[in-house]
């Protein structure tokens, strides 16, 4: 269309929204060459060709004008194909859209054997988010809140705006059509699908947008996420995952296409972030250079012990430090706690380096690591005094704490990562030694672990079964999550659990 300003044009295309304003009905339009807008006048706020409907296939005649700097067609008729007409001009938007949404064929950034074997239902994943781009289909990207989930999410951020910016010359586009969001929790909450389904109606109802295709990294892999999964099939939403928890093969009956390192026999150590940014890739080759960073900063965030961290490492040794990647980490960790819900887009670019400004990245990674460095010490200082001791039956040593009457509430670090900064003190005084840090509250407890080889999923699942009354969930990674349980029945909650550690198998 930009090459046709001025000139009265006819198009076949299908309709992906339709958007009643006080003056124009504005139609996006969908072709096998791309997207833009058509304006049809009536009278001001009165919706023009009602009889189109989301979804169907028209014949558009009108003059291309450029309005506040974007394109669209002045609309001087429009026409809902039906019959074979509508078959036909469909079926040509099918086949180039899909072929147009296939990924190019690119090299990872490092050598991996998890990777190369994850490769096709990588470009899987990237062929349909690309396709949802082509067709002005919203996206919800959904992700933990940590520096890996973030890392992950923020990668297919930066190719998914990006593809929709060079898809048309709407830059409002990117914002309504792309919406990133934070899970506190590592799956897909109710609270999560009941904030994302309440935008999604609402957009639609009032934008005449189609409803969105869901993303979910470093999260929705295990029975925790069916709950929200099942209320989205509801709706007919479209799902996605792209994950290193351990999975439950039960969520591939919910989900369209599912990324997971454990697929292929790789485990959590390829973290989100790693996975996150080669999709990303896929989605988009031209943002490789600006997100290469990202699956270091994932790698060490997530504590990966995988041989892929160092590789990523290397990869970007000449432009940062692996402590560098470490403080960014952090930074992410700190800056997202006081975020709490809020994607932060603009802020956490700077704290990646993303915009190119290195003197205020420098800047603000060192206050923001200042901050929380002293935030620990601080958690520290009163909490280790009230770590209890004991050894297991299997010779690990197990270290608890009390996070909600023996440290700070409602600041950074949380009770996850206090629990985790316990445990990282106590691996240091004990080398070599397999360690398990126990840090709980009233109905909650979190699990960290060095040298015990345990399978807190299926332990999880056991005690459910066998304290009746306990009201047990939870989950995570193999050795590393958390545990829920009803108030009353703690002590034997946290009986049960510390029993089964006890008898897990040492390193």
């Amino acid at each position: 269309l930009s090459s046709q300003v001025g000139r009265s044009v006819t198009l076949e295309a299908s309709v992906a929204q339709i958007k009643q304003t006080s003056g124009p009905t504005i139609f996006t339009l969908v072709d096998e060459s791309g997207s833009g807008n058509a304006a049809a006048f009536i009278e001001a706020g009165v919706r023009a060709y009602p009889e189109i409907e989301l979804g169907s296939t028209v014949m558009v005649s009108g003059e291309v004008m450029r309005r506040q700097n974007q394109l669209q067609i002045e609309v001087s008729s429009m026409e809902a194909l039906t019959g074979e007409d509508a078959q036909r001009v469909h079926d040509r938007i099918e086949t180039a859209l899909d072929a147009r949404a296939e990924p190019a064929d690119i090299p990872l950034l490092i050598e991996s054997d998890v990777l190369d074997r994850l490769r096709p239902a990588m470009r899987k994943v990237a062929k349909m988010i690309r396709r949802a781009v082509f067709e002005a289909q919203p996206i919800i990207l959904r992700h933990h809140a940590d520096a890996d989930g973030i890392s992950a999410a923020v990668a297919v951020e930066q190719a998914v705006i990006s593809l929709m910016r060079q898809e048309g010359d709407d830059l409002d586009t990117a914002y309504y059509l792309f919406k990133r969001s934070p899970s506190k929790a590592p799956f897909y909450e109710i609270e999560d699908i009941t904030r994302d389904l309440d935008f999604a109606l609402k957009d639609h109802e009032r934008f005449g947008q189609k409803m969105p295709l869901i993303v979910l990294m470093d999260n929705g892999s295990t029975e925790e996420d069916l709950p929200s999964m099942k209320m989205a099939q509801i709706y007919s939403l479209p799902m996605i995952v792209v994950d290193h928890h351990h999975p439950d093969a039960i969520v591939d009956d919910y989900v369209i296409a599912h990324v997971n390192p454990y697929h292929v026999g790789g485990d959590f150590g390829v973290t989100a972030g790693m996975l996150g940014t080669e999709v990303a890739r896929l989605i988009n080759p031209e943002v490789s250079d600006a997100i290469r960073h990202l699956p270091a900063v994932a790698g060490v965030g997530d504590r990966s012990e995988a041989p892929e961290r160092q590789r990523y490492l290397d990869l970007i040794a000449e432009d940062y430090s692996e402590q560098e990647c470490k403080d960014i980490a952090l930074a992410l960790d700190y800056e997202q706690f006081w975020l709490r819900f809020n994607d932060g887009r603009e802020l956490i670019k700077d704290i990646l380096n993303l915009k190119g400004n290195r003197d205020l990245h420098k800047n603000l990674i060192g206050l923001l690591v200042e901050s929380a460095n002293a935030a620990i010490e601080e958690q520290m200082a009163a909490s280790m005094p009230h770590v209890v001791e004991e050894r297991l039956p299997n010779g690990a040593y197990l270290f608890r704490i009390d996070v909600e009457i023996f440290a700070h509430r409602f600041t950074f670090p949380p009770p996850g990562k206090t629990s985790g900064e316990i445990h990282d003190r106590l691996c240091r005084q004990h080398p070599g030694e397999p360690v398990v840090t126990l840090g709980f509250g009233p109905d909650f407890a979190v699990l960290r672990s060095r040298g015990v080889l345990m399978n807190i999923p299926r332990m999880v699942r056991e005690l459910h079964d066998e304290i009746t009354g306990g009201g047990i969930s939870g989950g995570g990674h193999l050795v590393v999550g958390s545990i829920k349980f009803v108030e009353g029945m703690r002590e034997a909650s946290l009986n049960g659990l510390i029993e089964k550690i006890g008898q897990a198998p040492v390193e």
